[in-house]
C-alpha cells in the first residue's frame, strides 16, 4: 500500500518518558476523531487537537509508494549515525496507516519504533514503545502499552478506569489552549493539582514548545 505522510523531521521528543531524546518524527495525514478542518472542530470527538495533520505538504511529507520508501527517507533524515536510531510515529491517528510492512521496514533499518495513538484502533506489540492518549467520548480499544498520556482537563474522562489499564507509566499533560494564555495557566494548575492528589500519575509537559522545537 502507499502512505500519506504530512511531514517527517529530526527533532527531540518533547513529551512523555522519552522526553529529550533525539528522534525522527513521522506524522501521518488523517485522523478518525477530527477532520483537521476548523469548520468541523466544534462537532468533532476530539476538539482540542493542536496539530496540523491535513494533507501532505509539510517538510518531508508526500505520498510514499511503499514501506521501504518511508524507511529510506527516515534513515536519510536521521543521518550517518547508526547508534540508537529512534522514530516517533504520530498523526493525526497513525494506526489508520501503520501496518506490518512499515514496522518491519523500520526495524530492518535499525530503528526503535515509538507510536503515539488515540487508542481507538489496536496497536501491534511489535512496535517497541506504545503511547496511548485517550480522548473522552471515544472508545479506547488499546488498553495496554508502555505509556498512557492523558491530556487534562477533559470532562467525562474515565481516568479512574484508566488507572487499571496495563501501562507502565501514567502521565497527565496540560491541555494546550493555543492562544488563550489564561486557559493554559489554568490547565497547568489543574494538571499539577491532579498529580498531587493522584500519585499514580506524573506530570508531562510539552517541552518542545517551551524550547521552540517542531
Amino acid at each position: 500500500m502507499s502512505y500519506a505522510v504530512k511531514e517527517m523531521f529530526l527533532t527531540l521528543q518533547g513529551e512523555g518518558v522519552h522526553c529529550g531524546r533525539r528522534a525522527v518524527f513521522l506524522r501521518f495525514s488523517g485522523c478518525n476523531l477530527w477532520t483537521g478542518l476548523e469548520k468541523d472542530r466544534s462537532s468533532a470527538v476530539c476538539q482540542f487537537c493542536d496539530t496540523d495533520f491535513v494533507g501532505m505538504d509539510g517538510d518531508g511529507g508526500g505520498r510514499f509508494v511503499d514501506a521501504n520508501a518511508i524507511a529510506e527517507s527516515v534513515t536519510a533524515i536521521w543521518g550517518r549515525s547508526e547508534t540508537r536510531r529512534f522514530i516517533v510515529i504520530t498523526g493525526g491517528e497513525p494506526m489508520l496507516q501503520v501496518d506490518d510492512e512499515l514496522i518491519d521496514a523500520l526495524h530492518d533499518h535499525g530503528f526503535e519504533i515509538a507510536i503515539e495513538s488515540n487508542g481507538t484502533l489496536a496497536v501491534p506489540r511489535s512496535i517497541d514503545w506504545i503511547c496511548i492518549s485517550p480522548k473522552a467520548g471515544s472508545e479506547t480499544v488499546q488498553k495496554s502499552g508502555d505509556e498512557l498520556k492523558l491530556v487534562w482537563p477533559q470532562s467525562n474522562s474515565a481516568w479512574k478506569e484508566m488507572q487499571e489499564w496495563d501501562f507502565a507509566h501514567h502521565l497527565i499533560q496540560p491541555m494546550d489552549a493555543r492562544d488563550d494564555e489564561k486557559a493554559n495557566i489554568a490547565n497547568l494548575q489543574s494538571a499539577i493539582e491532579f498529580v498531587q492528589t493522584n500519585p499514580k500519575w506524573r506530570l508531562s509537559l510539552q517541552t518542545h514548545k517551551i524550547l521552540g522545537l517542531a
